[in-house]
């Protein structure tokens, strides 16, 4: 006979560690509530991603987790190199600062910060989940909570569960990258628009070495790693290490993050800027967003009302993502390619304003009006979603 499992109770559980969840999770444990952190990794664990952390990332986690700077190693650059479709587009050496580093080593300092605040450690478990019933059970322990707030990624096992399928394969985007040890301390941050179609390249320098990848719609990329080392032979780069692979959310999010009593944060509801790849920063404030809302429900004494709430809260990322959406197709459309190439190479304005919404000061409402002002009426109807 098998002892039936031990039940825990707690006012929230939080699935995955990443920057979505650990935000949540500090967020929730911060205010008090009994959190439950689980992942089916330990931590420090790889992940793809450029490392990049914006000047928005950068206040989101002072804002968040109190601290000036994640207590992590990391490379400041303030000049970027562009270049789009083999074009050199220049530098930009006063841009406002940018800091890489590594995911492994950022992500594993967010989770002890969480852990520290008081989150309940279930890092290194995998469990069987029941959304609707609110319980997951873990080896000998089942967790049972009001609310959950799934950040289990772009591939979340969760969203499967509530939607038959983690995202949607006509829209999702695809990733890969290397990483090379040898230190390029003086090298800009490079990105390349049209490295991979409908996507980009990045070359980001770090501490402990380089990160270069390159990213795009997957259904328009049907040979990636063609792309990947074509712009690693742009770069120069020979005798790569291992390649890694990933889904992007580029900007296909659900415009409803979660069922139920069930959030949906960070990659998992789809939070990627389409044209920057940016994704740190709304896994961060979508994290804590859905902790808030799970905060204000419960205090409410109406958890079923966490959802709505939360929907409300991030109503300004998914605002900023459909406009990013409705300038996608100036930069990568064939047809408007030159146009977009001529603005961004001539217009200091419009260089400016793309810095200030990848630093966070702006959105992309600016970007919109001044390619509205130069490019002929097809951009605009593409600008106005028409």
């Amino acid at each position: 006979m098998t002892d039936a499992p031990r039940q825990r109770d707690v006012d929230l559980i939080v699935l995955g560690g990443g920057p979505a969840g650990a935000s949540a999770a500090f967020t929730a444990a911060k205010a008090g509530l009994a959190v439950a952190l689980v992942d089916p990794r330990r931590f420090p664990r790889d992940k793809l991603c450029g490392g990049g952390l914006t000047g928005r990332s950068m206040r989101l986690y002072r804002d968040i987790f109190g601290n000036d700077m994640p207590p992590v190693p990391l490379a400041r650059r303030d000049a970027i190199a562009f270049h789009a479709f083999g074009e050199d587009l220049g530098i930009d050496r006063d841009a406002p600062p940018l800091h890489l580093g590594m995911r492994f080593s950022f992500d594993h300092a967010l989770v002890e910060q969480a852990l520290r605040a008081g989150a309940i450690d279930f890092t290194g478990q995998s469990g069987t989940l029941d959304p609707d019933a609110g319980t997951i059970a873990l080896g000998g322990c089942q967790l049972r909570t009001p609310l959950i707030v799934a950040a289990d990624g772009v591939n979340s096992p969760t969203a499967r569960q509530l939607f038959g399928a983690a995202f949607d394969h006509r829209t999702i985007g695809f990733a890969l990258e290397v990483e090379l040890p040898e230190p390029a301390p003086d090298a800009p941050l490079r990105i390349d628009f049209g490295a991979a179609d409908w996507g980009y390249g990045w070359h980001f320098p770090k501490p402990s070495g380089v990160t270069i990848g390159v990213g795009g719609v997957h259904s328009r990329n049907a040979d990636m790693k063609g792309a990947l080392h074509r712009y690693l032979e742009t770069l120069g780069v020979r005798g790569t290490s291992r390649i890694k692979g990933q889904f992007l959310p580029f900007g296909a999010f659900r415009s409803v993050p979660g069922r139920g009593r069930v959030l949906l944060a960070g990659d998992a509801a789809g939070l990627v800027d389409p044209i920057t790849g940016e994704g740190i920063a709304h896994a961060m404030l979508s994290g804590a967003e859905a902790a808030r809302a799970c905060i204000e429900a419960l205090a409410q004494g109406a958890p079923d009302r966490a959802l709505p709430i939360y929907r409300k809260r991030i109503a300004p990322i998914h605002t900023a993502l459909r406009h990013a959406s409705r300038l996608r197709p100036i930069l990568f459309r064939e047809s408007l390619r030159p146009a977009f190439l001529r603005s961004f190479r001539e217009s200091r304005t419009l260089r400016r304003e793309y810095l200030a919404m990848l630093d966070g000061q702006t959105d992309y409402g600016p970007i919109m009006r001044r390619m509205a002002l130069r490019l002929p009426g097809f951009a605009l109807r593409a600008l106005r979603g028409g």
